[in-house]
């Protein structure tokens, strides 16, 4: 007997839409290669708005509804996609590191929708967002700045203070485990 079915019976008179015998084994688990692990990522905020699921909370072209980032990142883009690139990445990349290499790459090439789309793609694999209006690389090519924006209210929608990086968010939903113990007697 294989460890990985289970052996079902279907019912006597129990035939498939097809006419074929309904099959008495079912794969207890089979690999899950579309899997995308969440589990270190915030819950949102109560208050976030977060679209519906597979939906952009917000549009491309919807800038202006948070101003000062739509500032920043006209006058400096390397600053919102450091922001992004340290959440997306979940804390292995700093902000301050993914903004330097996205300035080199300007500077360099003049192209940086070619780093910053990959990022795009991330975030949208792991919160299973469309790839809308078109291809990441077509949106980051053509509109840069729009792309960067959308990025970072998503992210912040879904509940990340983006002032404070991923260890912020991560130590801000569990206080309790990065305190440093207390000291006892006050007198050394």
């Amino acid at each position: 007997m294989d460890p990985y079915v289970v052996q079902k019976s279907p019912p006597p008179s129990a035939p498939s839409a097809y006419g074929q015998p309904v099959p008495t084994g079912i794969p207890v688990s089979a690999p899950n290669y579309n899997y995308v692990d969440n589990s270190q990522l915030p819950p949102p905020l109560p208050h976030a708005h977060v679209g519906a699921p597979g939906e952009w909370s917000t549009g491309l072209c919807d800038c202006f509804s948070d101003v000062s980032n739509c500032c920043i990142t006209c006058w400096c883009p390397c600053i919102t996609f450091g922001q992004i690139a340290e959440i997306v990445d979940r804390g292995s990349t700093s902000c301050g590191a993914s903004g330097a290499l996205y300035t080199l790459i300007a500077f360099v090439t003049g192209c940086t929708c070619i780093y910053s789309c990959f990022y795009r793609t991330r975030m949208r694999k792991q919160y299973m967002l469309p790839e809308n209006p078109c291809a990441d690389c077509l949106v980051h090519f053509c509109c840069e700045t729009c792309a960067l924006c959308q990025e970072y209210r998503e992210l912040k929608n879904r509940g990340f203070d983006m002032s404070i990086g991923w260890y912020g968010n991560m130590e801000k939903q569990n206080p309790a485990t990065t305190m440093a113990p207390g000291v006892q007697g006050g007198e050394l």
